[in-house]
């Protein structure tokens, strides 16, 4: 099964190779790439998927998805 968990854009860093920076679930930072994506800002929710960001989402969807993950046993 797979899983994108939705994620806090926290840095960014701008470089030839595309964009990347950090996200933050529950406290836990995870370096991200943001190449699959255009227009990500510091601040906005990302869905990631094994290190990639995959979909942006807006915050209510994300903190609606982080307590479903939350009622199921999964932290971040």
């Amino acid at each position: 099964m797979c899983l994108a968990m939705p994620m806090k854009v926290v840095e960014i860093h701008r470089g030839e190779s595309g964009d990347e920076g950090v996200g933050e679930l529950g406290g836990v930072r995870r370096a991200v790439s943001f190449q699959l994506l255009e227009g990500i800002e510091l601040g906005d929710y990302v869905l990631v998927h094994a290190g990639f960001a995959i979909a942006k989402v807006d915050e209510e969807d994300a903190q609606e998805s982080i307590v479903a993950l939350e009622d199921c046993g999964i932290d971040g």
